[in-house]
Order: structure tokens, then C-alpha cells, then sequence
């Protein structure tokens, strides 16, 4: 299918409900009438915030109905906590101090409540279309991602995930042992240092074995985070890359919108 052009889009600020309360979220989606595929957007460790914004802006231009819910709800609405404009070295520590509770306390259990609640309002929307749709998620998000597709294969047809946090684990839920269960088509652009190549051994001969549609590579030159552009990480040739392999995944899953 031919990539579609980006054009103009819309956002919209939204609650979900959830088990566990209501979900702040946010919205971007074509400023067209109509109703277009949807797309579950998962943030990485650091939450909503413009990047995450942009990105689903982009994705919105392409066709898509964008869903990004704050992960972190159950701590208050978005922004969890106050982030520099800038992540560079100086302040990752005081960052990571602040979000790696809020990340610890995301569990799989609310995780899945949580995906199930976000999948369901999703596909809800008046101006999301009928059909399936993706899960995307950039670090801890691409983990999310997975497990959501997992536990509703039905609805997933599609899962992208950038800059993984751990794919592989000793853990019985490890993400890595879920792949039997996707239908989606899945694709895996993982920084130079986000795997060992031993676990990537492992990745792989899982998605193999599972028999998913997918590709895994590794971005070169690349360091955890490179897609977002607010920090050190950032990669633009490597996000471009992103794109080159984001939007025919998408393209070949979902309905055109």
C-alpha cells in the first residue's frame, strides 16, 4: 500500500475510564471528517509530554486516530511530574529518581486492566474506524505494547516498538514468552545498547518460533531513547528511520483512513 501523505490534525484532551479511576488522555487525530484506524500509543518511562504529542501529531497526519493515555494516572493527571525541557546528562539522575517509582509501580496486573480499558474506549471513539488496530510504544511503552496485543489479539494487528526497556527476562511473564499469542504483525527497532546479542538471539528465535510476522534490527549508532527528541539520546536519522518503518507497518495492518 502507498504511504499516505501527512496533512493537517486535531487534538483533543480526554478521560478514560478505568478499574482504577479515570485516565487522563490525549488525542490527535486528521482535522477530516470521517473515521480513521486507531492507533494505542504507549509513552516511554518519562510519560506524556510534547514529544509523545508530536509524534502522535504526525502519526494523526498520516490517517490515524491517536490515543496516548498518561500510564501514570493513578499518581494524577499528566504531567506526573514537572520535566526539564531538556534531559541531558545533568539531569537524568534527578529524573530517573523521580520516574523509576512511578515505572516500578506499573505492574502487569494494571497494566493489562489498564490496556483493556484503554483498548475498549479506543475503539469506541465516533471517529475511530471499524477494525483492528495498532500498539506502539516507545521504551517501557514497546513492552506495553506487546503485552497488550498479547492479551487481545483480536483487536491488535499491528505492534511497534522502539528502544524496548527488556524484551528478554527470567520472569515467566517476560515478553519474549507472550509472542504465541500475537496475531499482529510486529516490528522491533532496538538501540545498539538495549540487548545483548545473546538476548537478541533469544528475541528472535521467540518471535520464530512463535511464528509472528515481524522484523528486529538494531538502529546503528543509536543509544536508548533516540527517538525522543527532548533528550541526549536523540537520534534524527535513526527517527527517520523510525518512520520509514512505522508508517508501511501501519499502512499494510490497518484500514486506510
Amino acid at each position: 500500500m502507498t504511504r499516505r501523505e501527512s496533512t493537517g490534525s486535531a487534538t483533543r484532551t480526554l478521560e478514560i475510564p478505568t478499574p482504577d479511576g479515570r485516565a487522563d488522555a490525549f488525542a490527535a487525530f486528521p482535522d477530516r471528517p470521517g473515521r480513521h484506524p486507531g492507533v494505542l500509543l504507549y509513552t516511554d518511562a518519562f510519560g506524556t509530554r510534547p514529544v509523545l504529542e508530536k509524534v502522535a501529531g504526525e502519526l494523526a497526519g498520516h490517517g490515524y486516530y491517536v490515543l496516548v493515555p498518561n500510564i501514570y494516572y493513578r499518581h494524577g493527571p499528566a504531567p506526573v511530574i514537572e520535566l526539564p525541557e531538556h534531559i541531558g546528562e545533568e539531569e537524568r539522575p534527578g529524573v530517573f529518581a523521580r520516574v523509576m517509582p512511578l515505572a516500578q509501580a506499573h505492574t502487569t496486573e494494571r497494566a493489562l486492566r489498564d490496556a483493556e480499558a484503554y483498548l475498549g474506549f479506543l475503539t469506541s471513539r465516533p471517529e475511530v474506524a471499524a477494525g483492528p488496530v495498532a500498539a506502539v510504544g516507545y521504551c517501557m511503552g514497546a513492552v506495553l505494547a506487546v503485552r497488550t496485543a498479547a492479551a487481545h489479539p483480536e483487536q491488535v494487528a499491528a505492534v511497534a516498538g522502539f528502544h524496548p526497556s527488556p524484551l528478554v527476562t527470567e520472569a515467566p511473564d517476560s515478553p519474549h514468552r507472550l509472542f504465541s499469542r500475537l496475531t499482529a504483525q510486529v516490528h522491533l527497532g532496538l538501540a545498539e545498547s538495549d540487548m545483548s546479542p545473546e538476548a537478541i538471539r533469544e528475541l528472535d528465535g521467540a518471535l520464530d518460533a512463535a511464528g509472528t510476522d515481524y522484523t528486529s534490527e538494531v538502529y546503528p549508532g543509536t543509544v536508548h531513547g533516540f527517538t525522543m527528541s527532548d533528550t541526549d539520546a536523540f537520534d534524527a536519522s535513526a527517527l527517520r528511520r523510525h518512520w520509514d518503518r512505522l508508517l508501511p507497518l501501519l499502512d499494510r495492518t490497518l484500514a486506510a483512513g
